[in-house]
């Protein structure tokens, strides 16, 4: 039996990853629960699934708990958020929380020696060098839940030790793959919101409408997997069947296949290094028929283009395109902003920031609180 922690455990990656563990109640058993505000869903959580401890956000609700659920440790806020990471039994803790949020639970949890299943982009994106020595000096398994990731590390684990000339991560393309820019600036918040393979949060479904999703991808990647940014590829494949690939240097391709269901990369990240039968759905070529691929177009979806700056830069340079994406992608669900102003808000905060250091979680707060402040300038300007 293996215990398991559920930061986020309302969201999309949340939910997910209780439907897996529902299914396998012989392999796998709920230790922590983590929610922001929706705890009319924790609460069923908690009845169904049993944790010792949970975590909100609000002190107020945590004591409503407390009284409701007799014998259970509640936490709250992200001090609460970090003790509960830490203190409880989980071999490993899922990090399916949303935004910048992710990263001190996340050291927290792996200095306590605890491995972790991320789909956490931001935890990597702006705290890459601070998580992955933390990874490397415990010792803990740092396995990736997002389907490419996922897809990649399987990949390099069949390839046995062999040299990888490029690492091939591939693109949905999102909802309006072959749009020229003249397009994109008659896009509504409902078209953005309308994904054509995956089911996933607001904030994610727009980050693949702006190809943003695929520029944190390629951050991400380079950390996990130690290769500069040159040497990885983006190609844009519509039916999201194959979920990434790497090519070796006699020119051999390993890609991973499979249905475009998350369960089945969470599974593999819970199970890891074994498989467990049937998480999700099944893959087969006769029904899919064809696959098809293209070249991206980073000229239309700066999102991706900026982030090759970003990783090429360096230093303060991706915890500004995260941060000051989340703002300006709050922007447009509010309203503010039209949907090509997303990625000229990014673009403005990075052109105004002066590149510094990361070394220690107080250094990404410190820029995070600058680029925040640069996007909602240029935005007032707009409006």
């Amino acid at each position: 039996m293996k215990h398991i922690a559920v930061l986020g455990s309302t969201g999309s990656i949340g939910t997910q990853t209780l439907d897996v563990i529902r299914k396998y109640p012989d392999r796998f058993a709920v230790s922590a629960l983590s929610c922001g505000r929706r705890t009319d869903i924790l609460r069923d959580q908690i009845r169904e699934f049993s944790p010792e401890c949970v975590c909100v956000a609000q002190e107020d609700e945590a004591s409503r708990l407390r009284a409701e659920f007799a014998g259970l440790t509640v936490f709250s806020g992200e001090e609460g958020l970090c003790i509960l990471a830490k203190e409880n039994r989980a071999e490993t803790v899922v990090n399916g929380l949303l935004g910048m949020m992710g990263i001190r639970p996340t050291l927290a949890a792996i200095e306590a020696g605890k491995d972790i299943a991320f789909a956490n982009k931001e935890t990597l994106v702006a705290g890459g060098a601070l998580v992955m020595d933390a990874v490397k000096r415990k010792g803990v398994r740092f396995l990736p839940v997002d389907s490419e990731h996922s897809a990649i590390f399987q990949a390099l684990r069949a390839a046995d030790g062999n040299p990888v000339r490029k690492i091939i991560l591939t693109a949905s393309g999102g909802p309006f793959r072959g749009y020229k820019k003249e397009q994109l600036e008659k896009v509504t918040l409902e078209m953005a919101l309308k994904h054509p393979n995956w089911s996933m949060g607001a904030k994610i479904t727009v980050d693949s409408a702006t190809m943003m999703n695929k520029g944190l991808e390629i951050i991400e990647a380079s950390w996990l997997f130690g290769k500069p940014a040159k040497d990885i590829e983006v190609v844009v494949h519509p039916q999201s069947a194959i979920h990434s690939a790497v090519e070796f240097t006699d020119g051999s391709v390993i890609a991973q296949i499979g249905a475009p269901d998350m369960r089945l990369p969470i599974a593999y990240a819970l199970s890891f290094p074994e498989r467990v039968e049937d998480p999700g759905k099944r893959f087969s070529f006769t029904d899919l028929g064809a696959m098809t691929f293209e070249k991206p177009d980073p000229d239309t979806f700066k999102c991706l283009k900026l982030a090759y700056e970003a990783i090429e830069k360096g230093g303060s340079y991706p915890v500004v395109l995260n941060c000051a994406n989340e703002e300006a992608v709050a922007s447009f669900l509010g309203g503010k902003i039209s949907f090509v102003q997303i990625a000229d808000s990014v673009e403005y905060a990075m052109d105004v920031h002066v590149r510094t250091e990361i070394r220690c979680v107080d250094d990404i707060i410190r820029v995070e609180t600058e680029s925040r402040e640069s996007v909602r300038s240029y935005i007032n300007k707009l409006t």
